[in-house]
């Protein structure tokens, strides 16, 4: 099995995290407030059926009031929420506003987070990630497809053989750079990798907001997002849009340096006893180029493996 059979050890926390909203954690309430913002700027008066009074707004999207009007609640009531005040707020406001706002269910999800955060017991998040024993056999019995295990974070725990010969061999990685965001915005093999790179990046800021609004107080988190802040300027772009989404299925576009150009289709699996890791599979379509691309990487053996790996 090409994974590390022991516990993922948690990387410490560094000064990088000041830029992420400072000391250890993410500011719940400056999320929260950053994002109806967000969303409210999004809209316009016409897209909610409300007249636009003209070209000359002030705010971008819609107004304040226009968006307490539309919600059913006061211009208090509504200004105090998004300036991060979500203390006593009720489950059915919170949907009323995200109608208003026309929140996807990712989003509609996270307002909640933030609003009405989970308690969480104290440095849960700090322990290293254990993935189960039959867990490890089935991802290593998946023979011919791609597939691995993300935990928080969108750290990589657990992969097959295929998954190293697809995306190159995690394991001559210390465990704390086996991370999705880091790879794919610091390491430019990754960018070469993914033809689609810019919704490869989108997709995983996202991934990480949904995570800042589950965990808004782990250290870590917020020390990766410090990093990525500091060394990329397009995580910082993409960061600071607040977009939000949960990982689901869809198909990816690769130039793999050994078999040439892939399209793979992934499927997400979401761990009922574990709701914080994630089993990822990729597949081709039957007959495709692309199958035949797999069949031959998995022919290659140990040596698929460590040649599609990149420096």
């Amino acid at each position: 099995m090409d994974e590390q059979p022991e516990a993922v050890q948690e990387p410490q926390a560094d000064a990088a995290m000041g830029a992420a909203g400072g000391a250890g954690a993410l500011d719940r309430r400056a999320e929260l407030s950053e994002f109806l913002r967000s969303r409210r700027a999004r809209l316009k008066p016409e897209d909610v059926g409300l007249p636009s009074f003209g070209r000359h707004r002030r705010v971008p999207g819609l107004r304040r009031e226009e968006l307490a009007q539309l919600a059913g609640v006061s211009v208090a009531y509504y200004t105090r929420l998004e300036q991060g005040n979500g203390r006593n707020v009720s489950a059915e406001v919170l949907d009323a506003i995200a109608r208003a706002l026309q929140l996807n269910d990712a989003e509609h999800a996270h307002l909640t987070h933030l609003a009405k955060p989970k308690a969480h017991k104290k440095k849960r998040s700090a322990r290293p990630q254990q993935v189960r024993g039959a867990l490890r056999q089935l991802v290593d019995t998946l023979d011919g497809i791609p597939a691995y295990v993300t935990g928080r974070r969108s750290d990589i725990l657990v992969w097959n053989r295929m998954a190293a010969a697809v995306f190159g061999d995690w394991s001559e990685l210390p465990a704390q750079e086996r991370n999705w965001a880091r790879m794919v915005f610091l390491r430019p093999d990754y960018r070469d990798l993914y033809v689609d790179w810019d919704q490869k990046a989108a997709d995983m800021v996202s991934y990480l907001r949904m995570d800042a609004g589950c965990h808004p107080d782990d250290p870590l988190l917020s020390a990766l997002v410090g990093e990525l802040s500091v060394k990329s300027e397009e995580f910082r772009r993409l960061w600071a849009t607040h977009d939000v989404k949960q990982k689901s299925h869809g198909v990816k576009r690769m130039r793999h340096p050994l078999v040439g150009d892939l399209t793979l289709s992934f499927e997400t699996f979401h761990l009922p006893d574990d709701h914080e890791q994630t089993l990822i599979t990729y597949h081709a379509e039957p007959g495709s180029p692309s199958a035949d691309a797999l069949r031959l990487l998995a022919s290659w053996g140990s040596d698929a493996t460590r040649a599609p790996t990149m420096p």
